[in-house]
């Protein structure tokens, strides 16, 4: 009876908290979400099971413990973490990588304007910045907190991981839940701030792109934005390296393995990985609340400055845009682009907004990127 009972002492069920029953729940929410719904499931599957993973007690699996000279300890999620997000910080450029060679960036070079609306919509990652620091976070907590406002799953986790490790976990899985909820949050935004009139104006089809045009934007953006903000390099040159595999059309290959299966192997281990950090002892607290309720303002603001500076657009522009295509400025691709075109479309069926919804929800993956750079760039030395 002894060692039945010093067994069972030893097994995780005995070392269960109510917290991690709490966060195994959430777990299967995200993959109840992912399976039933079929809502954003090679993000959400993988993300649930590694917070089921992260609170199994006793696995050891999330646990990184390293030496002055050599690892000491290590679960297989802790390694990964270590060295794939805060130590190398490889897994989110790599995740770039394959989000470049699927886009095109047709719609926003046949019309620059919309650049502006991507940038726009990052107003939403300054106002959960300075929230975050009102609500009694240090600066580099705030500045990774900020970056939800962007809506970009992959920077979000970049900056964290260099930023605020210790919030990686609670901060990249809030910005993939958000996300993944675009399509509850932003549509009563877009109808709060247009009119029926203006979600159902109509817009021109864009002009043809060459291949010309094509090939030289993503050298030409990657080496200017480089030099100004170069710690943004890492996500921009992989981001503008993939695009170019696509449009050059001579490394079908290259292009295919970084669109398929590179970007799937790293999706699996960076969603797994991060999922694994949201453990209930260092996230059960009120500091997540306060960072689930930024992030909500981010994401919210983000939304509503894109719009705004629309239809601010829209006072000096003799053809009028369509002023939910600001909306698309955070940075769900394709996801953003595709529910400002169904907003419209519900006031309007002749109103054919995505090819220009596409040009910011495009530019706003690069002005996330960019913000994220000069958060990196800026603030490390603020703080010294």
């Amino acid at each position: 009876m002894d060692t039945i009972s010093e067994l069972f002492q030893h097994s995780g069920l005995a070392n269960l908290t109510w917290g991690n029953g709490l966060l195994l729940l959430v777990g299967i929410g995200f993959i109840y979400v992912a399976i039933v719904k079929a809502r954003e499931p090679y993000v959400l599957l993988p993300l649930g099971l590694g917070i089921l993973l992260g609170n199994l007690p006793l696995t050891g699996l999330p646990d990184f413990i390293a030496g002055s000279d050599e690892v000491q300890s290590s679960g297989m999620f802790g390694v990964v973490f270590h060295y794939g997000l805060s130590f190398w910080s490889i897994l989110p450029p790599l995740i770039f990588l394959g989000l470049g060679a699927m886009t095109d960036f047709g719609p926003m070079i046949a019309d620059p304007k919309t650049m502006l609306l991507g940038a726009a919509a990052q107003v939403g990652v300054f106002f959960a910045f300075w929230g975050a620091l009102f609500a009694g976070f240090g600066m580099e907590k705030a500045a990774a907190i900020g970056i939800i406002g962007g809506a970009d799953g992959p920077t979000t986790i970049f900056a964290s991981a260099q930023l605020a490790p210790e919030l990686l976990g609670t901060i990249g899985v809030i910005a993939y839940s958000y996300m993944a909820a675009v399509v509850f949050i932003q549509p009563p935004i877009m109808k709060l701030l247009t009119t029926k009139a203006e979600r159902g104006l109509e817009m021109k089809p864009p002009r043809e792109v060459s291949r010309l045009e094509k090939l030289m934007f993503p050298a030409a953006a990657m080496m200017l934005i480089i030099l100004v903000v170069p710690d943004s390099a890492p996500l921009i040159a992989m981001f503008m390296i993939g695009n170019l595999f696509r449009e050059s059309g001579v490394v079908p290959r290259l292009m295919e393995t970084a669109s398929n299966e590179l970007l799937n192997i790293t999706t699996i281990f960076l969603m797994v990985t991060v999922g694994t950090q949201l453990q209930a002892d260092q996230v059960i607290n009120m500091d997540t609340l306060r960072i689930l309720g930024l992030g909500l303002v981010a994401f919210s603001f983000s939304t509503a400055g894109g719009i705004m500076f629309a239809k601010g657009m829209n006072l000096f522009l003799k053809e009028k845009v369509n002023p939910l295509i600001g909306s698309a400025g955070v940075s769900a691709v394709p996801m953003a682009a595709r529910l400002s075109h169904v907003v419209a479309q519900e006031t309007n069926p002749n109103s054919f907004i995505l090819p220009y919804a596409m040009g910011p929800n495009v530019a706003g993956v690069i002005g996330s990127a960019v913000v994220a750079g000069v958060f990196l760039s800026l603030i490390p030395k603020l703080v010294a």
